[in-house]
């Protein structure tokens, strides 16, 4: 078992002393998240912009991409995009909204199909309204605040006001620095970009909630222990814990990755950096913004005789 573990049970590694960095690193990388927002923005999928998605596979070798794209000039459908999308026989084609109605996008299909009748098989096709399309982007946007919202109300009733603060700060931060890499990579942002999203809220506020429950229990035990110390002591008891689970997730997800097709590799990468985000956050940040907002040792004093080790063990 010994060789199995990342991180031995007993460290004593001094976290807080670097809030110093770990507070202005964290600062700086959700504000550039934001700038890239604004300026760069998101590739939104089909899903948000509405449209025809189309995937093909060349029977007789590699696909020509520019005949492809040929041809579809010749129909005169608007913004049309056509990439490789796998293997050279493989092909993905974005077709933009073609106006009101589903009715459209289906003449979209069929006039794509007639097209290429021959040497061509059409593996899957996704057709989305523009209102339909908009739709699901206020139901995406409602769902990531709705379940920010329910993690506040619910650490705020379960720990105290400091705890719920700090891990919404922290869950927030890690879906901005997640925004932020899809603004930089430019990967296609789906309705499964937005199930990527929760996932990580999800894991991070766990691993936050593990780290606080540890220094809940102790606050009620170690009265004399100034808070940079019982924090710190807290991090060390559960960062064999937090160490292995991170990397058990990532190696499933790693697989998934290189292994999975490209179909779902916009939604694994995005999986893969939260999972890192959402450790370092827990650790670096959830903690450190506790001696921010100067969360008081005698916050959980308890009734009874458990105020001790020895007592509580």
């Amino acid at each position: 078992m010994k060789l199995l573990r990342l991180v031995p049970e007993q460290t004593n590694f001094r976290f807080m002393h670097w809030r110093v960095l770990s507070f202005p690193f964290s600062g700086i990388t959700a504000v550039l998240s934001v700038v890239l927002f604004l300026t760069i923005g998101l590739n939104y999928g089909i899903d948000f912009k509405g449209g025809t998605l189309i995937e093909l596979q060349s029977t007789s070798g590699p696909a020509n991409l520019s005949e492809i794209r040929r041809t579809l000039g010749g129909l005169d459908l608007g913004d049309v995009q056509v990439q490789e999308f796998g293997s050279p026989t493989e092909v993905l084609i974005r077709i933009e909204s073609q106006g009101e109605g589903e009715s459209a996008q289906q003449d979209v299909v069929e006039s794509v199909r007639g097209a290429f009748t021959d040497g061509y098989e059409f593996r899957r096709t996704e057709v989305v309204g523009p209102r339909v399309s908009g739709e699901l982007a206020y139901a995406g946007t409602l769902a990531v605040g709705s379940a920010l919202l329910m993690i506040m109300f619910y650490i705020w009733f379960r720990f105290e006001w400091q705890f719920a603060v700090g891990a919404i700060i922290t869950t927030f931060n890690d879906i901005l620095l997640t925004v932020g890499l899809f603004a930089v990579l430019q990967l296609d942002f789906t309705l499964s970009s937005i199930a990527a999203v929760l996932t990580i809220i999800g894991y991070s506020l766990n691993d936050t909630v593990v780290v606080y429950d540890r220094i809940r229990e102790n606050l009620r035990r170690y009265k004399r222990l100034s808070l940079e110390e019982l924090l710190d002591k807290s991090i060390n008891e559960t960062l064999s814990r937090t160490t292995m689970t991170s990397v058990t997730t990532l190696l499933a997800l790693f697989a998934l990755y290189f292994l999975g097709g490209e179909v779902i590799q916009s939604f694994v990468l995005a999986m893969i950096f939260g999972i890192v985000i959402g450790t370092y956050s827990s650790i670096f940040l959830a903690s450190p913004l506790l001696m921010l907002m100067k969360l008081r040792t005698s916050v959980f004093d308890k009734k009874d005789d458990e105020t001790s080790p020895a007592k509580s063990a």
